[in-house]
């Protein structure tokens, strides 16, 4: 994916932009967003427009294959003090500067990289935020976490924990329903 000031330096000018646009060269997937493919999953297209936000919550479950519910919004986070995100596809969630890294890693997801939080990270987003989250829809989260437990780095989630806020209701919750 391009940006317009990417593509202005690749074709030279606006007008070269739109005899590629034209001809088939390229595609305009949205305003300033261009590509040389026509299809393009609107998650890459919204972690391209938004860089510093980091996938999250029902999104990163659902490709994380924690969930098999696809969401109807893309969930990313951002630092608290980051400007609010108005597109309507997206559910926006501040996020302490802290603690705003931890867990994030870099993934392809279906031929594009996007920023999202590890299994870890989102083990401890799932306890942090149970009471927001409907009652069906985190057991089976939880359900599948239990099942993919010897694969998870359990340091980890300890210490994503315990930077947390909630930090003490985070460990009990983790302990009583998940370890």
């Amino acid at each position: 994916m391009y940006s317009q000031a990417d593509c202005i330096e690749k074709y030279g000018s606006k007008h070269n932009i739109g005899k590629a646009i034209e001809e088939g060269e390229l595609y305009r997937l949205e305003r300033g967003i261009y590509s040389e493919k026509e299809y393009v999953p609107e998650l890459a297209i919204l972690t391209f427009k938004y860089p510093k936000a980091i996938v999250t919550m029902r999104t990163a479950w659902f490709i994380h294959g924690l969930t098999d519910v696809l969401p109807g919004q893309y969930d990313l986070a951002t630092d608290r003090d980051a400007a609010k995100i108005t597109d309507k596809r997206v559910i926006q969630y501040f996020c302490p500067k802290e603690i705003l890294a931890n867990g994030l890693i870099e993934m392809d997801y279906q031929g594009y990289p996007i920023r999202i939080y590890d299994k870890e990270r989102m083990l401890v987003e799932l306890m942090r935020y149970k009471s927001k989250i409907p009652f069906d829809y985190y057991k089976e989260v939880v359900l599948n976490y239990r099942k993919i437990l010897p694969a998870l780095d359990i340091r980890k989630i300890e210490d994503y924990a315990m930077a947390s806020p909630k930090r003490d209701m985070i460990m009990e919750s983790l302990r009583l329903e998940v370890l």
